[in-house]
């Protein structure tokens, strides 16, 4: 069971502030992100973006519905509304957490234009269409893709059903046909134990999130 608190690096990116830091929490990861992805391509297998889902661990969602509610938006659509522009805008810095490769070559992101956030069963969940800047093939292609925090503040892993990838953690919309699959990470324990050291106030040296990074493929040779 994954353990969860607020942080001050997940309140930057995702665009809430004025939250506090659980002083429980001494070890990282501190929040988590269920994530789903849909790789969209069309009747000739060229792929156009990822369309991904992030579910916010339930006590951030909370607390964030909590504090919509005191600065008085005049919903809590409304407040959506202005969270999810907020988290697309701050993301956009960070490439939304997420690096594309096809072939093993990375691929350059476009900007993010649709997205939604909103309360789904009690969670935080916001679903964005994030685009290759450059459209390519699959067709006999290697598509590869991660999403994760840079120091590892903020677990990101998908979806999932009895300790394995949910049917629809990773979906290919389109053609062709390709085998699809969600790989775990395997970090050498040193750096487990590196992690495991980090208290709230510490900040991780920037890539440690890479080596815990689950790793959806899209193959397509």
């Amino acid at each position: 069971m994954r353990k969860a608190c607020n942080s001050a690096t997940l309140v930057l990116v995702l665009g809430m502030g004025s939250l506090l830091i659980s002083p429980n929490v001494s070890a990282h990861p501190h929040g988590w992100i269920d994530l789903s992805v849909r790789v969209m391509t069309d009747d000739d297998g060229v792929v156009s973006g990822l369309h991904q889902t992030w579910r916010m661990d339930p006590f951030y969602s909370l607390v964030v519905f909590e504090e919509l509610q005191q600065v008085g938006t005049e919903s809590l659509e409304v407040g959506l509304d202005q969270l999810g522009r907020e988290m697309r805008d701050n993301l956009s810095g960070y490439d939304y957490l997420t690096e594309v490769s096809i072939n093993g070559e990375r691929q350059t992101l476009g900007e993010v234009s649709e997205y939604t956030a909103m309360e789904r069963d009690g969670r935080l969940t916001f679903m964005f269409i994030l685009p290759l800047e450059t459209p390519q093939s699959l067709v006999g292609n290697y598509l590869t893709y991660q999403v994760f925090d840079s120091t590892y503040y903020i677990e990101v892993v998908h979806e999932d059903e009895d300790n394995k990838p949910s049917d629809d953690a990773l979906i290919l919309q389109g053609e062709p046909v390709c085998k699809l699959t969600i790989t775990q990470a395997d970090p050498d324990p040193e750096l487990v134990m590196k992690a495991a050291m980090l208290d709230v106030n510490d900040q991780a040296a920037p890539g440690l999130g890479r080596h815990f990074a689950e790793t959806g493929s899209v193959d397509c040779r």
